[in-house]
């Protein structure tokens, strides 16, 4: 079975989170031994056993396993009973372990839908970006057609971390539906686009960022080649008031738009330059 590959940064990000779990003095070795036979009966088991803690001890068993490259694809089904947990780490864990496989499980990564649809509804933000982020990256058809309702009710989300993450969200929807058998023009037919663009106007300077690096990728990607946003003073200054309080990584984005746009006077170009200046002193 093709098994897609963990990159090095990947595994030891994974290694920092099984530590999480451990007890103080444990270190995370005992999930990279060496396969004993009959090992996936063993995980099965302990996968599917009432008390919470052996859950939680088999499923980083499972990652430690994955991240060296051992198929561990057999026991879908029991990593996805183990979704529905208030455990934000446990969760994660699970859900990276629905990422690597549901390429090569379609049909069973489709048991995942329903919590998915739950989790973007949780009363904790971070298990809702969490359920949207994960459901975004997953390049089945089945998974993407359940997307839809989640990510536009996160695009309004009340929390901003949610929100900034749903904005995201749509540019990897835009993309997956490209590469596979789906028309990208949903993204538009969805009202997604007109999402973002009311984002623009967010009262948080990450979900303004966010919106306009999705907008740049979709439109870096469109066919089409045709500006998505109409860039006018009104947007220029939404724009300026955001860049002083993003991320360096939010300015990137938000300078590169307004690179393209033309000043209507000499007035106004003086007035971009004088509050783009002290960001470009510090890059």
């Amino acid at each position: 079975m093709t098994m897609i590959p963990i990159a090095p940064i990947q595994l030891s990000n994974l290694r920092s989170r099984l530590r999480v779990f451990d007890s103080p003095g444990m270190t995370d070795s005992k999930y990279f031994t060496t396969t004993k036979k009959g090992e996936i009966f063993e995980l099965k088991s302990e996968l599917n056993n009432d008390k919470k803690e052996k859950k939680k001890e088999a499923v980083k068993k499972v990652i430690a396993s994955m991240t060296v490259g051992k198929d561990v694809s057999a026991l879908f089904p029991d990593v996805v009973n183990c979704m529905q947990t208030d455990n934000l780490e446990l969760k994660k864990l699970v859900y990276l372990y629905l990422m690597n496989y549901a390429k090569s499980q379609p049909d069973m990564a489709i048991m995942a839908v329903n919590t998915f649809v739950k989790d973007c509804e949780d009363t904790n933000p971070l298990i809702r970006a969490l359920a949207v982020r994960t459901m975004g990256c997953i390049r089945v058809d089945k998974i993407t057609e359940y997307l839809c309702e989640p990510l536009r009710k996160c695009l309004k989300d009340e929390d901003p971390y949610v929100r900034k993450t749903a904005a995201v969200c749509v540019a990897k929807l835009y993309d997956i539906s490209s590469s596979m058998n789906v028309s990208p023009f949903q993204v538009e037919d969805q009202g997604f686009l007109d999402q973002l663009k009311d984002l623009l106007s967010d009262s948080n300077p990450m979900v303004v960022a966010n919106a306009v690096a999705a907008l740049s990728e979709i439109n870096e990607a469109s066919a089409s080649g045709q500006p998505l946003v109409e860039m006018n003073s009104a947007t220029i200054n939404k724009l300026l008031t955001a860049l002083n309080e993003c991320t360096e990584w939010g300015q990137v984005f938000i300078l590169d738009s307004l690179a393209n746009y033309t000043p209507k006077d000499e007035r106004e170009a003086q007035s971009i330059c004088e509050r783009i200046t002290p960001r470009l002193a510090h890059a």
